[in-house]
């Protein structure tokens, strides 16, 4: 699922026009990792190719994976949230500049929707305990 992102912030580093963005982001290098593919390898490949051929190139070159394997992948990244505290500390300064009142936002992949104003549906806080152990 990341990678439509992916291949236009390889577009946009190419062009010299990729403002904010970042590849290879950390995102990037899990989707790269799982594929098998450098980043110095897939960017090389974007290089004047369309959509189409990107995606079956990925997919030829890609390690093989199961379905299963792939759902997986996909239900983690979609999961991924911040596993530091310096990572914490950006995405809460990132998500809060964006919009404070959405403190439900916690994973990577609703921060990238929120930030590139797709819909992201309201999330539910964990229960707490109430300050009870």
């Amino acid at each position: 699922m990341h990678l439509g992102r992916m291949i236009d912030k390889c577009r946009g580093v190419q062009a010299g026009m990729q403002g904010e963005y970042v590849y290879p982001c950390p995102m990037d290098l899990r989707l790269l990792q799982f594929a098998g593919i450098s980043p110095e390898e897939f960017i090389r490949e974007v290089r004047g190719k369309t959509d189409e051929e990107i995606v079956e190139w990925f997919r030829m070159r890609a390690t093989s994976r199961s379905r299963r394997e792939i759902e997986a992948w996909n239900e983690m990244f979609l999961k991924a949230e911040p596993d530091t505290d310096e990572r914490r500390a950006y995405f809460q300064k990132t998500r809060d500049a964006l919009d404070p009142r959405r403190t439900d936002i916690t994973t990577w992949a609703d921060l990238l929707d929120l930030d590139e104003q797709r819909p992201v549906p309201t999330r539910h806080a964990p229960a707490t305990t109430g300050g009870l152990a």
